[in-house]
């Protein structure tokens, strides 16, 4: 890690909707500490339409991202496609319910609003890598498949006409004989070209993790059917997954259904600022 050092032309603070509506305390703490510590010009974008073109006219200013996992990526999404990311360090200030700051602690930021706006200030550069898939997202540092069931599943609806009717048909009709293996993932998934599972086996789950030494995203896929199941794993620059409809978590957020995906490992492909 590098020092972080002053930033040229002070901060954008980019404090996302979500965050001020959910926080607005913590978002206040954080624009104080930042405010007093650097030249800080202060964004309060409505949307994120606003908050890409914001983020789009930051000049010399180096970006602050008041809000949770999901604003992080969408800036270091943004950032990637405008070929910004190698202008220097963002920053992080988290702020949201604790089950979507997932993400800012594994990667090192602080949870405190107060802790990580001084990382901001005083902190150090960490170098990150970034995968990146064939229709240019991005992943931070988890992808995951998970089972069809988990993948589906959603919040529980409240009852409806439809719902009634989906019951009826579920006790009329007798479950056809296999239809539980029918109902899992028939997957090829390869590492560098070498095949990790194919589509005669069902896979359980898939994994995607960004490595931490040398550019080699850590790959876990787990099989099941006909007994036993098994866990294969390797290390690998490029990940591609095809075979039956599926979808996939990136970091915060489930997308797809997709038939094919290819993920590229990026070495320090990108800059955060954390303690030192």
């Amino acid at each position: 890690m590098s020092q972080a050092g002053a930033p040229v032309g002070g901060l954008l603070v980019l404090v996302d909707p979500v965050a001020r509506r959910l926080d607005g305390e913590s978002v206040r703490i954080a624009k104080d500490v930042l405010s007093a510590g650097a030249a800080a010009k202060i964004c309060l974008p409505d949307s994120q339409e606003e908050f890409a073109r914001a983020l789009a006219r930051r000049g010399h200013r180096r970006p602050v991202i008041v809000g949770d996992d999901r604003a992080l990526v969408r800036a270091v999404g943004l950032l990637h496609r405008e070929r910004g990311l190698a202008e220097g360090a963002l920053s992080l200030v988290p702020v949201g319910p604790a089950g979507s700051l997932g993400l800012a602690g594994a990667l090192g930021v602080p949870l405190s609003a107060v802790a990580a706006a001084r990382a901001v200030l005083e902190g150090a550069v960490r170098m990150c890598d970034l995968l990146v898939d064939d229709s240019d997202g991005v992943v931070l540092r988890t992808l995951r498949i998970p089972p069809l069931r988990a993948a589906a599943a959603g919040p529980p609806a409240g009852p409806s006409v439809w719902s009634a009717y989906r019951s009826l048909v579920r006790t009329l009709v007798r479950p056809v004989a296999g239809a539980g293996d029918a109902a899992r993932l028939r997957l090829r998934v390869e590492a560098d070209g070498v095949l990790l599972a194919d589509v005669v086996r069902p896979v359980e789950d898939v994994s995607v993790t960004t490595g931490e030494d040398g550019g080699l995203a850590e790959v876990v896929v787990r099989t099941g059917g006909g007994g036993a199941g098994s866990t294969v794993s390797a290390r690998a620059k490029t990940v591609s997954v095809s075979g039956t409809d599926f979808r996939y978590r990136a970091d915060a957020a489930m997308t797809g259904p997709v038939r094919r995906r290819t993920w590229t490992l990026h070495p320090s492909a990108w800059a955060l600022t954390v303690p030192r």
